[in-house]
């Protein structure tokens, strides 16, 4: 009798591997780029060492969990910006796609799944955006971080919806653990428009952040965005806006709006132009408010798995500030495997 039991638990111990081994499909991906980067003007840090790299190498896997599938990701990374990663991740997310009930997420750190976060930036490039490198260094769309962050999208029909909230704090914070102090919970939705049944090549959408803080005398923060994009054959054209308030009145608020155009000169080349123009609130009845302007040329050249690519930027008044400017160029050889 017991080796008979011993011969069923073995079988079913068989079986649920087997199972297991079926039911997920592991796959390991992998880039790796070599930059050679310059940087000038008078609200730029000098160039040092002109030469970087980095490697990543994204570790996922999916399998159906009953009720939806079910994806895992995980990425490492060993470029400059990983010696600030504590938790040793670029980016840690799980998501559940349920079908027609949507898809649920937890980004854990860097995917930036859902909410303004995810759509910060589409306007059209051929590699970077618009404001890398150079002035203020962001679109100032900014979202529910990456910092154990809920999230949830779907569609119906030509309309989709992005949410997501978060508690800020810190991020990837271990199961059972409180992920530190908070300051606030921010709450995001982005609502976008499939417009090919108008216009085919139209898209765009709008949103909202706002953090709501901890302390009763602290207002609450604000972003406001919007966007649309239209494809006609090789030629992309966008435009962005947003307005951001920190809840004081005539201080720290923005208005942004930005503009691009890429052209596919082939399969593989493509080369795209950007701008985009930041108006800074200053305190003050006699303060006179600045605007930010930021010009951008990229090309890309892809062959294979290989791809060369290039960014030429520069901002006036850069971060607010009048008279300073800044100059950024970057070449990229990337490789994936």
């Amino acid at each position: 009798m017991n080796n008979l039991k011993k011969i069923g638990l073995s079988a079913l111990a068989g079986s649920l591997v087997a199972f297991s081994a079926n039911a997920v499909e592991m796959s390991v991906s992998g880039v790796a780029e070599v930059t050679y980067t310059t940087n000038g003007g008078k609200g730029s840090t000098s160039t040092g060492n002109p030469w970087g790299s980095n490697t990543s190498l994204s570790f996922s896997g999916s399998g159906d969990v009953g009720f939806g599938t079910a994806t895992i990701v995980r990425t490492l990374n060993d470029g400059a910006n990983h010696a600030t990663h504590a938790d040793n991740f670029v980016s840690a997310y799980q998501t559940v796609d349920m079908g027609s009930l949507g898809t649920l997420s937890f980004d854990s750190a860097g995917g930036g799944l859902e909410g303004v976060t995810a759509y910060d930036d589409l306007l059209p490039t051929a590699y970077e955006e618009v404001w890398n490198g150079v002035g203020s260094g962001t679109s100032y769309n900014a979202g529910a971080a990456s910092n154990d962050t809920l999230g949830y999208s779907n569609s119906f029909g030509a309309l989709g919806i992005s949410l997501a909230t978060t508690k800020g704090g810190a991020r990837a914070s271990s199961d059972g653990g409180n992920g530190g102090a908070i300051t606030g919970t921010t709450k995001d939705f982005v609502i976008t428009l499939d417009g090919s049944a108008l216009i085919d090549g139209l898209s765009g959408g709008f949103g909202n952040s706002t953090v709501s803080y901890t302390a009763a005398a602290s207002d609450d923060d604000t972003v406001d965005m919007g966007y649309i994009n239209y494809t006609t054959g090789p030629v992309s054209i966008g435009y962005r806006m947003s307005s951001i308030q920190s809840g004081t009145a005539s201080a720290a608020g923005k208005e942004v709006e930005a503009y691009s155009i890429a052209f596919n000169v082939n399969d593989n080349m493509s080369i795209s132009v950007a701008t985009q123009d930041v108006e800074f609130d200053k305190a003050g009845a006699a303060a006179v408010n600045v605007t930010e302007t930021i010009d951008a040329i990229n090309a890309s050249y892809t062959m294979g798995a290989a791809s060369v690519r290039a960014t030429m930027s520069e901002a006036s008044d850069d971060a607010g500030a009048a008279g300073s400017d800044d100059e950024h160029m970057e070449l990229s050889l990337v490789l994936s495997f």
